[in-house]
């Protein structure tokens, strides 16, 4: 039983058990309510409901419904001094665990996302857990799943992560995701991510969000194959790379597991290529990533409904990306005929399989005016339209940029259309100049951290080259001679993730630091000269 609740005066019994008061007559409610001894007060109606439960023909269930909403009500009052930098694994300090007799009656509590109007109390043992999300400040309630107690238990009595795997005969993997699953819902507390900015390349202005200095999530885009069934003009690279067997491949993705586990992130696989659904064993690939709880993506091609239902047979992806590079005539001339259609065909069919999904575009001077109406085009058929400038390597150094000037106005009409076109997103760094300049809120910018080159993400090729980037020769180490952590802080890696030296004293430096390839592609030494495209004022650029 929790500890007694000090109702002021003005709280009325119904605010504090709003569940109990829906499933009784007026005249119960009232026959419960009215009848206090002197010992008895409000805080103390669980009590009252367990003695007249059969006086008064109460649900058998009641009583700990009425528990449960104490201990609810008590959580939501209830002012909790949160760690600010916990060093372990932490059970959050404002979890309760509730053992109940009757199940559902997490259900029945009207602010619990999950209620279910058929959800019936049903008489079976299990465990409630409440507690609050220290991120969102949202307070949460539902019955206890296996894994979560497993978990609880690992990390109360210190068993060590491998003997636990032992014990309940699981594999190491397996109970892994589990713990990250428990972190993510908030009922664990997880050390600082140690994917984090460093100070001397990114000087920090006071009052800087740190949410664009340290990175939660660390993505492998992971090219698993150069097999495609396109032949794309601005194709970055249609060299003949081996791919990895299924041995290799899942050896890879135990490397990054462990990368993700040591450095407190979450970790995301992006699969692409080519296009990665032809690569030999993707199905039997996909699910071994699924194993290890990564978030999975896929940017490739359009396919059918059965072969992408084989995919949510497995877990369904949190996007599937696409490209189009402008309407119909023009993308064709890019991608192959009738490929136009075909990508408008399969966001319909993503649609219907409620898959999130993204359209790409990469811009050039020939495309940049159908950007905005191929948006409209769109409108209803994708969640997500934006575009990559080019990066004129492999086949794109047959393709053009528009001149910078040019841009910079572009931009400007873009950022316009965002604002009554929903599925525009906002991608190119540089638009962080205008919100900058207009005093409005920054943006993540390409990959949430400004350039992400070797910093949250790393795009690994098919024949084991891992780059800071792909859209130019950025190499920093090979998977197949070196583990991602030793690739991560190579010296390669950190001059890459340091940027370029002309942005360091930028003011909008984290969100920003241009494109490396843009740079790469003109030629320029991208580690000392900035985006040839930025348009940032000499007055506005110090921090």
């Amino acid at each position: 039983m929790p500890s007694p609740l000090e109702i002021k005066p003005d709280v009325k019994p119904e605010t504090v058990y709003p569940a109990c008061r829906n499933v009784l007559t007026s005249a119960q409610w009232d026959r419960i309510t009215g009848n206090q001894d002197d010992d008895l007060s409000w805080e103390t109606l669980p009590e009252i409901i367990s003695r007249l439960t059969d006086k008064a023909k109460l649900p058998a269930y009641l009583s700990e419904l009425a528990c449960l909403e104490n201990t609810f009500f008590q959580l939501n009052q209830k002012q909790t001094a949160i760690p600010q930098d916990v060093k372990e694994l932490t059970v959050n300090p404002t979890l309760q665990l509730l053992p109940m007799r009757w199940g559902n009656l997490a259900k029945l509590l009207p602010s619990d996302k999950n209620t279910a109007s058929d959800a019936l109390p049903e008489q079976r043992d299990n465990m409630v857990l409440l507690w609050r999300n220290l991120r969102t400040d949202e307070i949460c309630v539902r019955e206890a799943e296996d894994e979560e107690l497993l978990v609880l238990k690992m990390i109360v009595e210190k068993i060590d992560p491998q003997q636990a795997a032992r014990d309940s005969d699981l594999p190491a993997v397996v109970l892994d995701a589990a713990v990250n699953r428990t972190v993510r819902k908030g009922i664990l507390l997880a050390p600082a991510s140690r994917i984090r900015r460093d100070s001397d390349s990114f000087p920090i202005r006071p009052g800087m969000d740190e949410k664009f200095l340290k990175a939660s999530v660390f993505t492998l885009q992971w090219h698993i194959t150069q097999l495609c069934d396109l032949h794309c003009k601005h194709c970055y690279d249609r060299t003949n790379r081996t791919m990895p067997d299924f041995e290799q491949a899942v050896r890879i993705l135990d490397d990054l597991h462990a990368f993700c586990r040591n450095h407190h992130v979450t970790g995301q696989v992006s699969f692409t290529g080519g296009n990665p659904l032809l690569y030999p064993h993707f199905n039997a690939l996909y699910r071994e990533a699924s194993k290890r709880d990564f978030s999975l993506a896929i940017l490739g091609n359009p396919a059918g409904k059965k072969r992408i239902q084989e995919l949510l047979d497995i877990e369904t992806p949190v996007f599937y990306q696409v490209s189009l590079e402008g309407l119909q005539a023009h993308n064709d001339s890019i991608r192959g005929a009738g490929h136009f259609e075909r990508t408008l065909h399969f966001l319909d069919i993503l649609k219907e399989m409620n898959i999130f999904s993204m359209v790409m575009l990469t811009l050039t001077r020939d495309n940049m005016d159908q950007v905005l109406p191929l948006a409209e085009v769109l409108r209803r058929r994708t969640d997500l339209f934006t575009f990559n400038r080019l990066s004129s390597v492999g086949e794109g150094a047959n393709l053009s940029l528009p001149d910078p000037d040019v841009y910079a106005v572009f931009l400007k009409t873009y950022l316009k259309a965002a604002r009554s076109n929903p599925i525009i997103s906002l991608k190119d760094s540089l638009i962080n100049i205008y919100r900058h300049q207009n005093q409005t809120e920054w943006f993540g910018g390409c990959a949430g951290y400004g350039c992400g080159a070797a910093f949250n993400f790393v795009s690994l090729l098919s024949d084991g080259e891992v780059h800071a980037c792909r859209k130019f020769p950025s190499p920093i180490g090979h998977i197949t001679e070196q583990n991602l952590d030793t690739i991560y802080y190579s010296d390669a890696a950190q001059r890459y993730r340091s940027g370029c030296h002309g942005c360091r004293t930028c003011a909008i430096r984290p969100v920003c630091g241009g494109c490396l390839a843009v740079s790469y592609s003109h030629g320029l030494n991208i580690f000392e000269e900035k985006d040839p495209y930025c348009f940032m004022k000499p007055s506005e650029n110090k921090i």
